[in-house]
């Protein structure tokens, strides 16, 4: 079987995804992000599925990718991390209830809040987004599709305009790494991409 067309349909529409990219609203959320590091407040991050993974791999790539070179250190913590806290919440409430419950009474005004959802929809996702607005925390949206209720209600949206979840995720990911890649350079005045 010869999957040579498809595989280079896909990379073609990857390009083109990515070469669409609102790179002000990337700029800005870098800021937020340094911001956030010198006033030493939680980045809190979450997602579902392979939003999930993502938003671990952030807190990598932040926590340790970046940090480690630095004095101040980012503080990013991800809600989906820990499993018995997000089984218990889903039990014993429910698992509309995972995120919104880890950040009630934890959450401060000063904190950042990152939200990973393909669809910008997903109620667990909503609950917590809504939450992070009562608060008034700084809401940042990474979504696909249409955006949902995420790219509504987030005051800084990085936004993914493909109807593909794969793409979507794809792009998640590259948000991180090109933000660390960013990030490392000007904070730790070392070059992160070989050339």
């Amino acid at each position: 079987m010869d999957y040579t067309q498809d595989i280079v349909e896909y990379i073609e529409l990857e390009k083109q995804v990515l070469s669409n990219l609102d790179v002000e609203s990337i700029n800005k959320v870098l800021n937020v992000l340094v911001e956030a590091l010198e006033k030493e407040v939680n980045v809190y991050i979450f997602g579902n599925g392979g939003s999930a993974a993502t938003a671990s791999h952030y807190v990598n790539d932040f926590n340790k990718g970046i940090s480690e070179s630095l004095e101040k250190k980012f503080r990013f913590i991800c809600l989906n991390d820990n499993v018995s806290t997000m089984m218990a919440i889903a039990n014993d409430s429910s698992y509309e209830e995972v995120f919104y419950q880890q950040l009630k009474g934890r959450l401060k005004k000063e904190d950042v809040v990152i939200a990973i959802s393909g669809s910008g929809n997903s109620k667990n996702i909503v609950k917590a987004i809504e939450y992070t607005k009562e608060v008034g925390a700084t809401l940042i949206g990474l979504s696909g599709y249409d955006g949902g209720k995420l790219k509504q209600l987030a005051d800084y949206s990085l936004h993914v305009d493909i109807k593909s979840m794969q793409i979507t995720e794809d792009v998640h990911m590259i948000f991180d790494h090109l933000m660390m890649s960013v990030l490392y350079k000007h904070l730790c005045h070392k070059e992160h991409l070989s050339k």
